[in-house]
């Protein structure tokens, strides 16, 4: 696999996207709530995607059917909405989302929890998030992916939490 050197410019567009996509997620957070089913999160979030001038990039890639992925509770991630998915007070709402804009892709996923979640469901978003940090200390020059994904599964480690192995990231 070879790594293409983005210019400043290519950068900055890339920048924009993560940031547009920031705007969508905090967009549907009024809107993640008991009684709206995932069908409707991905309607509401797809037209937030192309107001911005956007395309979302997950709909028809490799046959999905949405815009987003969104999975509740116990399902892990790629959730694919539906009318018959309501959320409920107490879930967890796994939302993950990616536009294209002027050619450069953003791709990211947040979990939401609904009204008040279990002491369980809390602790499992704090070290995911806890997590997520130590791997960030972790990207830094003379560092390799390897080094990252140690720091993440030594946290979760800690905690008693594991890494399901079958979901890898795909370079955005």
């Amino acid at each position: 696999m070879s790594v293409s050197i983005k210019t400043e410019h290519e950068i900055e567009l890339m920048r924009e996207a993560g940031h547009l996509l920031e705007k969508v997620h905090d967009g549907l957070i009024p809107y993640i709530k008991p009684g709206v089913s995932t069908k409707e999160i991905d309607r509401i979030g797809e037209q937030m995607i192309r107001d911005l001038g956007c395309i979302p990039n997950f709909l028809n890639y490799g046959g999905f059917p949405a815009s987003f992925c969104i999975s509740l509770n116990d399902e892990v991630v790629h959730g694919i909405p539906s009318e018959e998915k309501i959320i409920q007070e107490g879930d967890l709402v796994k939302i993950d989302a990616g536009l294209i804009y002027k050619g450069y892709h953003s791709d990211a996923a947040r979990t939401y929890a609904v009204g008040e979640v279990s002491p369980q469901a809390r602790k499992l978003m704090d070290v995911t998030r806890e997590c997520f940090f130590e791997g960030i200390k972790a990207a830094r020059a003379g560092n390799h992916l390897n080094d990252i994904s140690k720091a993440i599964g030594a946290h979760a480690a800690k905690y008693h939490y594991g890494i399901v192995r079958d979901l890898v990231g795909h370079g955005i």
